[in-house]
């Protein structure tokens, strides 16, 4: 079996497997011999930040000397990405090798996707095994398959409207899903949360008497400056004050992802007995390895990537916009999925946009060119449109001119198909 068979399997036969409950994953992995219960470290949900969050834990632990094992979701371009050990992706073939010899687990227990890539990050995470275990919850959290990973240390980013089919149409029932991960003892950290999700997540945290830590009233930063270099802040939590920190990441909302990964981080250290190191964090903030959100693609022309994919994503996206090309209204390509609040995102790109060039990207789930079209000719916009997405792109890098500024996405599907593109995959 070679890769692209592996990837036809593995989505044709187990992509509609999905069922909301922990049954099945739990039943799979006792028949593993439960790696789970042999990895600690970080537990990371929330609607938007949670993989920025967790690609900060995982620089942070490397520059301290641990070993780490990332798990994140959904993979932009390679099925590989799923998976970093040391930072790095596993090769393809150590991911077959597994597949196949645990295939007939998946099938007794009738295993989804997302089900056996967590399983897959268990049993490698824990035949390397690796110091520090982080995983970022794919949907929700409370029936969520990594739920079944218990940390030193959880972490609930933010709190917004995404995925409402699943997880419900307010921020109260999404917050009450996202609660979910939170488990007895475990050291909870939040991050900006809405009044009416943080009062959902502060009464499941009680209840389970877990101790928690806010950002803005516990963990405490200042933005100083953002450009398209990254963002400087100084931070403080509890002793730890730090000041002028850079990171490569773009966005004053990276300073809170940032800020509340160092939270998490100084809590584990004082769990795990070791001391956090200034210099330490200071260069892993500078090397934080998070493709497709904000990521410069060319400094010279500004061509940004952003996966931002719900209505509090392109609000971050815009006002990092604003912030670091004030005089500059962008040139924007995107591709939406239909499921998305994709009208409210699309107003909220036309406010900032020059020019808007479209596509249809892959996913069964894309919006068609015709209905993104219809919705931004509501507005004093230009608009093109494309057959494909790498076309688009491509169509809208001809047009830049001399103090143009090109913003790439809408989606993670759209993300990974421009880095395809310009890879020349």
């Amino acid at each position: 079996m070679d890769y692209r068979e592996f990837l036809d399997l593995i989505y044709q036969r187990y992509s509609a497997n999905i069922k909301l409950n922990l049954d099945r994953i739990i039943d799979l992995a006792t028949d593993l011999g439960s790696p789970q219960n042999k990895l600690s470290g970080f537990h990371v949900g929330g609607t938007n930040g949670k993989g920025s969050v967790c690609a900060t834990l995982e620089a942070l632990s490397l520059a301290h000397g641990f070993s780490t094992g990332l798990n994140t979701s959904p993979h932009l371009v390679n099925y590989k990405e799923r998976f970093r050990i040391d930072g790095k992706e596993p090769e393809i073939q150590i991911l077959l090798d597994l597949f196949l010899k645990y295939q007939p687990l998946f099938d007794k227990h009738e295993a989804s996707f997302f089900e056996i890539s967590t399983a897959l990050a268990f049993i490698q995470f824990a035949q390397k095994p690796v110091d520090v275990s982080i995983f970022e919850v794919g949907l929700g959290g409370r029936l969520d398959a990594t739920n079944v990973f218990t940390p030193d240390v959880a972490a609930i980013t933010t709190i917004g409207l995404d995925h409402v089919k699943t997880l419900g149409n307010s921020v109260e029932l999404i917050a009450a899903e996202k609660a979910g991960i939170i488990k007895s003892g475990i050291s909870l950290v939040l991050g900006n949360i809405v009044p009416p999700a943080l009062e959902v997540i502060l009464q499941v945290a009680e209840q389970k008497q877990v101790p928690t830590y806010r950002y803005g009233v516990d963990i405490l930063s200042k933005s100083q400056a953002s450009d398209i270099q990254g963002i400087t802040f100084d931070f403080a939590f509890q002793d730890y004050q730090f000041k002028s920190l850079h990171a490569n990441l773009l966005g004053d909302h990276q300073v809170t992802n940032i800020s509340t990964a160092l939270a998490c981080f100084i809590l584990y250290s004082q769990i795990k007995g070791f001391e956090v190191k200034e210099a330490a964090v200071r260069q892993a903030i500078e090397q934080i390895n998070w493709r497709g959100r904000m990521q410069v693609l060319s400094s010279e022309p500004p061509i940004i990537l952003d996966g931002a994919h719900n209505m509090e994503g392109v609000r971050a996206l815009v006002d990092t916009m604003d912030r670091i090309f004030p005089a500059v209204k962008p040139r924007f390509m995107i591709s939406i999925l239909a499921d998305k609040d994709f009208s409210g995102m699309i107003e909220l790109i036309c406010s900032r946009a020059s020019h808007i060039y479209v596509a249809q990207n892959q996913s069964d789930r894309a919006a068609t060119v015709d209905e993104l079209v219809a919705e931004i000719n509501k507005y004093p916009v230009k608009v093109s449109s494309a057959a494909s997405v790498a076309e688009a792109y491509d169509m809208a890098r001809h047009d830049m001119q001399e103090g143009d500024v090109l913003v790439c996405g809408g989606s993670l599907f759209t993300v990974g198909e421009v880095l395809n593109h310009i890879a020349g995959e």
